[in-house]
Protein backbone atom coordinates (compact mmCIF):
# COMPACT_ATOMS: atom_id res chain seq x y z
CA UNK A 1 0.00 0.00 0.00
CA UNK A 2 1.36 3.26 -1.30
CA UNK A 3 2.10 6.17 2.03
CA UNK A 4 1.05 8.98 0.17
CA UNK A 5 2.03 12.42 1.27
CA UNK A 6 -1.07 14.66 2.32
CA UNK A 7 -0.77 17.99 4.09
CA UNK A 8 -2.00 18.20 7.23
CA UNK A 9 -5.17 20.13 6.33
CA UNK A 10 -6.08 17.13 4.27
CA UNK A 11 -5.39 14.83 7.22
CA UNK A 12 -7.46 16.63 8.96
CA UNK A 13 -10.53 16.51 6.82
CA UNK A 14 -10.40 12.92 6.30
CA UNK A 15 -10.24 12.01 10.12
CA UNK A 16 -12.66 14.17 11.04
CA UNK A 17 -15.15 12.69 8.62
CA UNK A 18 -13.77 8.96 9.34
CA UNK A 19 -14.30 9.59 13.23
CA UNK A 20 -17.98 10.72 12.36
CA UNK A 21 -18.54 7.62 10.54
CA UNK A 22 -19.00 8.57 7.10
CA UNK A 23 -17.17 7.67 4.14
CA UNK A 24 -14.99 10.76 2.51
CA UNK A 25 -12.22 10.33 -0.41
CA UNK A 26 -9.84 12.31 -2.14
CA UNK A 27 -11.23 12.71 -5.86
CA UNK A 28 -9.89 14.66 -8.67
CA UNK A 29 -7.01 16.37 -10.08
CA UNK A 30 -5.59 15.95 -6.60
CA UNK A 31 -5.31 11.84 -6.26
CA UNK A 32 -4.04 12.28 -9.97
CA UNK A 33 -1.54 14.77 -9.15
CA UNK A 34 -1.09 12.74 -6.27
CA UNK A 35 0.02 9.52 -8.19
CA UNK A 36 2.22 11.46 -11.19
CA UNK A 37 4.45 13.08 -8.22
CA UNK A 38 3.30 16.49 -9.29
CA UNK A 39 2.55 19.26 -7.36
CA UNK A 40 -1.87 19.57 -6.09
CA UNK A 41 -3.25 23.00 -6.37
CA UNK A 42 -6.63 22.01 -6.23
CA UNK A 43 -7.86 19.87 -2.87
CA UNK A 44 -11.52 18.05 -3.78
CA UNK A 45 -13.59 15.39 -1.82
CA UNK A 46 -16.14 13.49 -1.95
CA UNK A 47 -18.37 11.92 0.63
CA UNK A 48 -21.80 10.19 1.63
CA UNK A 49 -22.46 13.17 4.19
CA UNK A 50 -25.27 15.24 2.55
CA UNK A 51 -24.43 19.16 2.65
CA UNK A 52 -26.42 19.84 6.14
CA UNK A 53 -24.21 16.66 7.52
CA UNK A 54 -20.67 18.19 6.13
CA UNK A 55 -21.47 21.46 8.01
CA UNK A 56 -22.06 19.55 11.01
CA UNK A 57 -18.55 18.49 10.88
CA UNK A 58 -17.16 21.83 9.26
CA UNK A 59 -18.55 24.54 10.56
CA UNK A 60 -16.76 26.71 9.29
CA UNK A 61 -17.56 25.65 5.70
CA UNK A 62 -19.60 27.27 3.56
CA UNK A 63 -22.87 26.14 1.46
CA UNK A 64 -24.21 28.35 -1.72
CA UNK A 65 -24.89 26.08 -4.52
CA UNK A 66 -27.59 23.20 -5.33
CA UNK A 67 -24.62 20.53 -6.49
CA UNK A 68 -23.95 19.56 -3.20
CA UNK A 69 -20.42 21.12 -2.74
CA UNK A 70 -19.51 22.61 0.53
CA UNK A 71 -16.48 25.06 0.76
CA UNK A 72 -13.70 25.49 3.12
CA UNK A 73 -11.19 27.47 3.32
CA UNK A 74 -8.00 26.81 4.44
CA UNK A 75 -4.02 27.61 3.70
CA UNK A 76 -4.57 25.45 0.58
CA UNK A 77 -6.96 27.67 -0.32
CA UNK A 78 -10.79 26.73 -0.98
CA UNK A 79 -11.13 22.95 -0.07
CA UNK A 80 -14.28 21.65 -1.57
CA UNK A 81 -16.44 18.69 -0.06
CA UNK A 82 -18.83 17.96 -2.36
CA UNK A 83 -21.64 14.57 -1.16
CA UNK A 84 -21.18 11.61 -3.81
CA UNK A 85 -24.23 12.46 -6.55
CA UNK A 86 -25.37 10.76 -10.07
CA UNK A 87 -26.46 13.36 -12.35
CA UNK A 88 -29.48 13.34 -15.14
CA UNK A 89 -29.88 14.90 -18.22
CA UNK A 90 -27.54 18.03 -19.37
CA UNK A 91 -30.03 19.36 -21.43
CA UNK A 92 -27.67 22.86 -21.89
CA UNK A 93 -24.01 21.16 -22.53
CA UNK A 94 -23.24 23.02 -18.86
CA UNK A 95 -24.70 21.36 -16.24
CA UNK A 96 -27.10 19.01 -15.58
CA UNK A 97 -30.95 19.30 -14.69
CA UNK A 98 -31.07 17.20 -11.84
CA UNK A 99 -28.61 15.54 -9.59
CA UNK A 100 -29.28 12.92 -6.49
CA UNK A 101 -27.16 11.58 -3.52
CA UNK A 102 -25.63 8.61 -3.55
CA UNK A 103 -23.18 6.69 -1.09
CA UNK A 104 -21.58 4.74 -3.81
CA UNK A 105 -18.05 6.03 -4.78
CA UNK A 106 -17.87 4.43 -8.02
CA UNK A 107 -21.01 5.79 -9.16
CA UNK A 108 -19.62 9.21 -8.13
CA UNK A 109 -16.72 8.93 -10.11
CA UNK A 110 -18.73 7.67 -13.73
CA UNK A 111 -20.34 11.25 -13.89
CA UNK A 112 -16.52 12.61 -13.72
CA UNK A 113 -14.95 13.89 -17.19
CA UNK A 114 -11.83 11.67 -17.81
CA UNK A 115 -10.05 8.50 -16.33
CA UNK A 116 -7.32 9.92 -15.05
CA UNK A 117 -9.50 12.68 -12.66
CA UNK A 118 -12.07 9.43 -11.84
CA UNK A 119 -9.77 7.69 -9.25
CA UNK A 120 -10.52 8.53 -5.64
CA UNK A 121 -8.15 8.21 -2.65
CA UNK A 122 -9.65 6.56 0.47
CA UNK A 123 -9.05 7.86 3.82
CA UNK A 124 -6.90 4.12 4.75
CA UNK A 125 -4.82 5.18 1.62
CA UNK A 126 -6.86 2.43 -0.89
CA UNK A 127 -7.27 3.64 -4.41
CA UNK A 128 -10.64 3.33 -5.83
CA UNK A 129 -10.44 3.32 -9.48
CA UNK A 130 -13.25 1.53 -11.66
CA UNK A 131 -12.18 3.24 -14.78
CA UNK A 132 -8.66 1.57 -15.06
CA UNK A 133 -7.06 5.41 -14.95
CA UNK A 134 -4.40 4.78 -13.40
CA UNK A 135 -3.50 2.81 -16.26
CA UNK A 136 -3.98 5.82 -18.39
CA UNK A 137 -1.81 7.78 -16.15
CA UNK A 138 1.35 5.08 -16.89
CA UNK A 139 0.57 5.09 -20.30
CA UNK A 140 0.26 9.44 -20.40
CA UNK A 141 -3.41 9.16 -21.72
CA UNK A 142 -6.51 11.28 -21.84
CA UNK A 143 -9.43 9.25 -21.94
CA UNK A 144 -13.30 9.53 -21.90
CA UNK A 145 -15.02 7.84 -18.92
CA UNK A 146 -17.80 5.25 -20.86
CA UNK A 147 -18.68 6.98 -24.21
CA UNK A 148 -16.76 9.79 -25.06
CA UNK A 149 -19.91 11.90 -27.05
CA UNK A 150 -21.96 11.22 -24.21
CA UNK A 151 -19.09 13.28 -22.34
CA UNK A 152 -19.05 15.91 -24.18
CA UNK A 153 -22.46 16.32 -24.43
CA UNK A 154 -22.88 16.74 -20.87
CA UNK A 155 -20.48 19.59 -20.72
CA UNK A 156 -19.04 20.94 -23.59
CA UNK A 157 -15.97 22.54 -21.72
CA UNK A 158 -14.66 19.34 -21.41
CA UNK A 159 -13.66 19.67 -25.45
CA UNK A 160 -11.17 22.41 -24.76
CA UNK A 161 -10.33 20.67 -21.26
CA UNK A 162 -8.98 17.54 -22.69
CA UNK A 163 -7.10 19.03 -24.70
CA UNK A 164 -5.82 21.74 -21.99
CA UNK A 165 -5.31 18.42 -19.72
CA UNK A 166 -2.85 16.50 -22.53
CA UNK A 167 -1.08 19.90 -23.08
CA UNK A 168 -0.09 20.41 -19.16
CA UNK A 169 0.94 16.67 -18.28
CA UNK A 170 2.35 16.35 -22.20
CA UNK A 171 -0.10 12.96 -22.87
CA UNK A 172 -1.79 11.88 -26.04
CA UNK A 173 -5.87 11.85 -26.12
CA UNK A 174 -7.01 8.79 -26.74
CA UNK A 175 -8.38 8.34 -30.58
CA UNK A 176 -11.77 7.35 -29.84
CA UNK A 177 -12.23 10.08 -27.25
CA UNK A 178 -10.36 12.98 -29.68
CA UNK A 179 -12.72 11.70 -32.78
CA UNK A 180 -15.56 12.58 -30.03
CA UNK A 181 -14.03 16.38 -29.79
CA UNK A 182 -14.08 17.00 -33.57
CA UNK A 183 -17.27 15.52 -34.15
CA UNK A 184 -18.89 17.53 -31.00
CA UNK A 185 -16.35 20.49 -31.52
CA UNK A 186 -19.52 23.34 -32.09
CA UNK A 187 -21.02 22.56 -28.80
CA UNK A 188 -18.18 24.92 -27.97
CA UNK A 189 -20.15 27.55 -28.75
CA UNK A 190 -22.69 26.83 -25.69
CA UNK A 191 -20.13 27.76 -22.96
CA UNK A 192 -19.69 30.90 -21.60
CA UNK A 193 -16.53 32.82 -22.99
CA UNK A 194 -15.12 33.32 -19.52
CA UNK A 195 -14.71 29.82 -18.98
CA UNK A 196 -13.62 29.36 -22.49
CA UNK A 197 -10.79 31.97 -21.94
CA UNK A 198 -10.31 30.00 -18.61
CA UNK A 199 -9.06 26.65 -20.03
CA UNK A 200 -6.89 28.58 -22.42
CA UNK A 201 -4.83 30.54 -20.67
CA UNK A 202 -3.94 27.62 -18.26
CA UNK A 203 -3.25 25.82 -21.57
CA UNK A 204 -0.62 28.45 -22.81
CA UNK A 205 0.67 28.87 -19.66
CA UNK A 206 1.65 25.13 -20.12
CA UNK A 207 5.28 23.90 -20.41
CA UNK A 208 4.11 23.59 -24.48
CA UNK A 209 1.39 25.87 -25.21
CA UNK A 210 1.87 25.72 -28.96
CA UNK A 211 0.95 21.93 -29.01
CA UNK A 212 -2.03 22.77 -27.28
CA UNK A 213 -2.62 25.21 -30.04
CA UNK A 214 -1.87 22.68 -32.98
CA UNK A 215 -4.88 20.31 -30.85
CA UNK A 216 -7.43 22.78 -30.90
CA UNK A 217 -6.78 23.24 -35.06
CA UNK A 218 -7.02 19.69 -34.88
CA UNK A 219 -9.54 19.53 -33.22
CA UNK A 220 -11.59 22.03 -35.15
CA UNK A 221 -12.42 23.88 -32.32
CA UNK A 222 -9.28 26.99 -32.99
CA UNK A 223 -11.94 28.22 -35.84
CA UNK A 224 -14.55 28.83 -32.80
CA UNK A 225 -12.44 30.53 -30.21
CA UNK A 226 -10.02 32.44 -32.37
CA UNK A 227 -10.99 32.30 -35.90
CA UNK A 228 -8.29 35.12 -36.62
CA UNK A 229 -5.73 32.65 -36.05
CA UNK A 230 -7.05 30.11 -37.80
CA UNK A 231 -7.38 32.07 -40.86
CA UNK A 232 -3.71 32.92 -40.97
CA UNK A 233 -2.95 29.30 -41.96
CA UNK A 234 -2.27 28.86 -45.77
CA UNK A 235 -0.86 32.51 -45.96
CA UNK A 236 2.34 33.01 -46.73
CA UNK A 237 5.17 35.92 -46.70
CA UNK A 238 7.24 35.50 -49.64
CA UNK A 239 8.87 37.35 -52.42
CA UNK A 240 12.07 38.87 -53.70
CA UNK A 241 12.39 41.05 -50.79
CA UNK A 242 11.79 38.71 -48.51
CA UNK A 243 14.71 35.89 -47.06
CA UNK A 244 12.44 33.82 -45.37
CA UNK A 245 9.53 32.02 -46.76
CA UNK A 246 6.86 30.96 -43.96
CA UNK A 247 3.10 30.52 -43.57
CA UNK A 248 1.72 32.87 -41.27
CA UNK A 249 -0.40 30.70 -39.15
CA UNK A 250 3.02 28.27 -39.12
CA UNK A 251 5.10 31.31 -37.54
CA UNK A 252 2.67 32.80 -35.21
CA UNK A 253 2.66 29.40 -33.78
CA UNK A 254 6.50 29.37 -33.45
CA UNK A 255 6.38 32.73 -32.13
CA UNK A 256 4.15 31.25 -29.47
CA UNK A 257 6.95 28.26 -28.78
CA UNK A 258 10.03 30.89 -28.31
CA UNK A 259 8.12 33.62 -26.23
CA UNK A 260 10.33 33.49 -23.29
CA UNK A 261 7.88 34.76 -20.85
CA UNK A 262 5.19 32.44 -19.03
CA UNK A 263 2.71 34.90 -18.60
CA UNK A 264 -0.37 33.87 -20.75
CA UNK A 265 -1.48 37.36 -21.68
CA UNK A 266 2.11 37.76 -23.33
CA UNK A 267 1.99 34.26 -24.77
CA UNK A 268 -1.56 34.86 -26.53
CA UNK A 269 0.08 38.27 -27.60
CA UNK A 270 2.87 36.47 -29.16
CA UNK A 271 0.26 34.65 -31.14
CA UNK A 272 -1.46 37.28 -32.02
CA UNK A 273 0.88 39.21 -33.06
CA UNK A 274 0.38 39.05 -37.09
CA UNK A 275 -3.65 38.08 -37.19
CA UNK A 276 -3.65 41.55 -38.88
CA UNK A 277 -1.99 40.13 -41.78
CA UNK A 278 -4.88 38.41 -43.25
CA UNK A 279 -7.41 41.64 -43.98
CA UNK A 280 -4.01 43.52 -45.46
CA UNK A 281 -2.06 41.10 -46.97
CA UNK A 282 -1.44 41.88 -51.24
CA UNK A 283 1.09 41.39 -54.05
CA UNK A 284 2.62 44.03 -55.59
CA UNK A 285 4.04 44.10 -59.05
CA UNK A 286 7.10 42.38 -58.08
CA UNK A 287 5.86 39.46 -56.73
CA UNK A 288 6.28 40.57 -53.28
CA UNK A 289 3.73 39.97 -50.58
CA UNK A 290 3.10 42.49 -48.45
CA UNK A 291 1.39 43.59 -45.37
CA UNK A 292 1.50 47.03 -44.91
CA UNK A 293 -0.35 48.66 -41.46
CA UNK A 294 -0.96 45.06 -40.40
CA UNK A 295 0.08 45.92 -36.73
CA UNK A 296 -2.65 48.74 -36.56
CA UNK A 297 -5.19 45.95 -38.03
CA UNK A 298 -3.79 43.59 -35.44
CA UNK A 299 -4.33 45.78 -32.88
CA UNK A 300 -7.87 46.39 -33.72
CA UNK A 301 -8.48 42.72 -33.59
CA UNK A 302 -6.52 42.27 -30.45
CA UNK A 303 -9.48 44.73 -29.07
CA UNK A 304 -12.37 42.43 -30.24
CA UNK A 305 -10.39 39.05 -28.72
CA UNK A 306 -10.16 41.21 -25.51
CA UNK A 307 -13.31 42.11 -25.22
CA UNK A 308 -14.95 38.30 -26.60
CA UNK A 309 -12.97 36.88 -23.75
CA UNK A 310 -14.17 39.82 -21.02
CA UNK A 311 -10.58 40.49 -20.32
CA UNK A 312 -10.01 43.15 -17.59
CA UNK A 313 -9.51 46.97 -18.66
CA UNK A 314 -5.97 46.73 -17.62
CA UNK A 315 -5.81 43.11 -19.89
CA UNK A 316 -7.09 44.48 -23.00
CA UNK A 317 -4.86 47.45 -22.64
CA UNK A 318 -1.53 45.37 -22.61
CA UNK A 319 -2.84 42.92 -25.25
CA UNK A 320 -3.61 45.71 -27.51
CA UNK A 321 -0.15 47.50 -27.02
CA UNK A 322 1.53 44.24 -27.31
CA UNK A 323 -0.10 43.69 -30.62
CA UNK A 324 -0.39 47.04 -31.95
CA UNK A 325 3.33 47.85 -31.80
CA UNK A 326 5.35 44.96 -32.04
CA UNK A 327 6.52 45.94 -35.41
CA UNK A 328 8.99 48.71 -33.92
CA UNK A 329 11.98 49.77 -35.55
CA UNK A 330 15.38 48.55 -33.32
CA UNK A 331 18.01 51.41 -34.05
CA UNK A 332 21.23 51.88 -31.44
CA UNK A 333 21.03 55.51 -32.74
CA UNK A 334 17.65 56.66 -32.51
CA UNK A 335 16.79 60.50 -30.50
CA UNK A 336 15.34 60.22 -27.17
CA UNK A 337 12.22 61.82 -28.28
CA UNK A 338 11.92 58.17 -30.34
CA UNK A 339 12.51 56.23 -27.67
CA UNK A 340 10.03 58.33 -25.46
CA UNK A 341 7.07 57.97 -27.86
CA UNK A 342 8.36 54.09 -27.83
CA UNK A 343 8.04 53.71 -24.28
CA UNK A 344 4.54 55.93 -24.20
CA UNK A 345 3.13 53.91 -26.94
CA UNK A 346 4.27 50.53 -25.20
CA UNK A 347 3.74 51.61 -22.07
CA UNK A 348 6.68 51.26 -19.40
CA UNK A 349 4.93 48.65 -17.57
CA UNK A 350 4.90 46.81 -20.54
CA UNK A 351 8.63 47.37 -22.03
CA UNK A 352 10.13 43.72 -20.60
CA UNK A 353 6.87 41.85 -21.86
CA UNK A 354 7.25 43.72 -25.60
CA UNK A 355 11.05 42.63 -25.87
CA UNK A 356 9.84 39.16 -24.79
CA UNK A 357 7.32 39.02 -28.11
CA UNK A 358 9.88 40.24 -29.96
CA UNK A 359 12.32 37.69 -29.42
CA UNK A 360 9.66 35.25 -29.89
CA UNK A 361 8.61 36.97 -33.54
CA UNK A 362 13.12 36.90 -34.09
CA UNK A 363 13.34 33.16 -33.80
CA UNK A 364 9.38 32.14 -34.86
CA UNK A 365 11.03 33.70 -38.34
CA UNK A 366 14.19 31.01 -38.44
CA UNK A 367 16.69 33.79 -36.75
CA UNK A 368 19.08 31.60 -34.89
CA UNK A 369 20.29 34.40 -32.14
CA UNK A 370 17.30 36.12 -29.82
CA UNK A 371 18.71 39.30 -29.38
CA UNK A 372 20.60 41.26 -31.71
CA UNK A 373 23.05 43.76 -30.53
CA UNK A 374 21.34 46.02 -32.33
CA UNK A 375 18.54 45.23 -29.45
CA UNK A 376 20.75 45.15 -27.18
CA UNK A 377 21.75 48.55 -27.53
CA UNK A 378 18.31 49.52 -27.83
CA UNK A 379 17.51 48.44 -24.79
CA UNK A 380 20.73 50.23 -23.28
CA UNK A 381 19.05 53.71 -24.69
CA UNK A 382 15.72 52.61 -23.39
CA UNK A 383 17.11 52.16 -19.67
CA UNK A 384 19.18 55.54 -20.77
CA UNK A 385 16.32 57.60 -21.45
CA UNK A 386 14.02 56.36 -18.46
CA UNK A 387 16.48 57.99 -16.02
CA UNK A 388 14.89 61.18 -17.21
CA UNK A 389 11.61 62.77 -16.60
CA UNK A 390 9.10 61.00 -18.17
CA UNK A 391 5.62 61.78 -17.19
CA UNK A 392 3.49 64.89 -16.84
CA UNK A 393 3.89 65.17 -13.17
CA UNK A 394 7.36 66.00 -14.89
CA UNK A 395 6.65 69.05 -16.56
CA UNK A 396 7.70 72.43 -15.10
CA UNK A 397 4.11 73.37 -14.81
CA UNK A 398 0.85 71.82 -13.59
CA UNK A 399 -3.46 71.84 -13.53
CA UNK A 400 -3.31 74.61 -11.15
CA UNK A 401 -1.07 76.56 -13.36
CA UNK A 402 -2.97 76.14 -16.17
CA UNK A 403 -6.41 77.28 -14.64
CA UNK A 404 -4.42 80.21 -13.53
CA UNK A 405 -3.32 81.22 -16.63
CA UNK A 406 -6.59 80.91 -18.57
CA UNK A 407 -8.95 81.75 -15.45
CA UNK A 408 -10.58 78.58 -16.21
CA UNK A 409 -11.93 76.00 -13.47
CA UNK A 410 -10.95 72.55 -13.36
CA UNK A 411 -12.57 70.31 -15.71
CA UNK A 412 -11.03 67.74 -19.11
CA UNK A 413 -9.64 70.90 -21.02
CA UNK A 414 -6.90 71.34 -18.09
CA UNK A 415 -6.12 67.52 -18.39
CA UNK A 416 -5.77 67.82 -22.64
CA UNK A 417 -3.82 71.02 -22.33
CA UNK A 418 -1.25 69.13 -20.03
CA UNK A 419 -1.35 66.11 -22.15
CA UNK A 420 -0.42 68.36 -25.61
CA UNK A 421 2.64 70.07 -23.41
CA UNK A 422 3.65 66.79 -22.40
CA UNK A 423 3.67 65.42 -26.39
CA UNK A 424 5.83 68.57 -27.26
CA UNK A 425 8.07 67.51 -24.60
CA UNK A 426 8.39 64.35 -25.69
CA UNK A 427 9.80 65.45 -28.99
CA UNK A 428 11.83 67.94 -27.65
CA UNK A 429 12.97 67.93 -23.92
CA UNK A 430 13.95 71.56 -24.08
CA UNK A 431 10.31 72.77 -24.06
CA UNK A 432 9.85 71.16 -20.18
CA UNK A 433 10.56 74.92 -19.17
CA UNK A 434 8.11 76.74 -17.32
CA UNK A 435 8.55 80.44 -19.02
CA UNK A 436 8.21 78.81 -22.31
CA UNK A 437 4.70 76.97 -21.29
CA UNK A 438 3.16 79.58 -19.43
CA UNK A 439 3.16 81.20 -22.97
CA UNK A 440 2.09 78.45 -24.92
CA UNK A 441 -0.87 77.65 -22.85
CA UNK A 442 -2.62 80.58 -24.49
CA UNK A 443 -1.91 79.38 -27.61
CA UNK A 444 -3.20 75.84 -27.47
Amino acid sequence: MNDYTLPNEVKNILGKFKKAKFQIYIVGGAVRDLLMKREVNDWDFTTDAKPEEILKILPNGFYDNKFGTVGLESKLGILEITTMRKEGQYKDHRHPTEIGWTNKVEEDLARRDFTINAIALSANNQLVDPFNGLNDINNKIVKAVGKPVKRFEEDALRLIRAIRIATQLEFEIEADTFQAIIKNAELIKEIAWERIRDELFKLLSSDYPYQGIIKLKEAGLLQIILPEVEKCFGIVQEGPRHDRTYDIGIHSLLALKYTPSTDPLVRLAALLHDIGKVDTVKTDSTGNVTFYNHDVAGGKLSLEIAKRFNLSKKQTDKLYRLVRWHLFTVDENQTDSAIRRFIKNVGIENIEDMMAVRVGDRLGGGTQKAVSWRMEKFEQRIKEVLKKPFSISDLKINGNDVMQALEIKSGPKVGKILQKLFDEVLEDASKNNREYMLQRIKTI
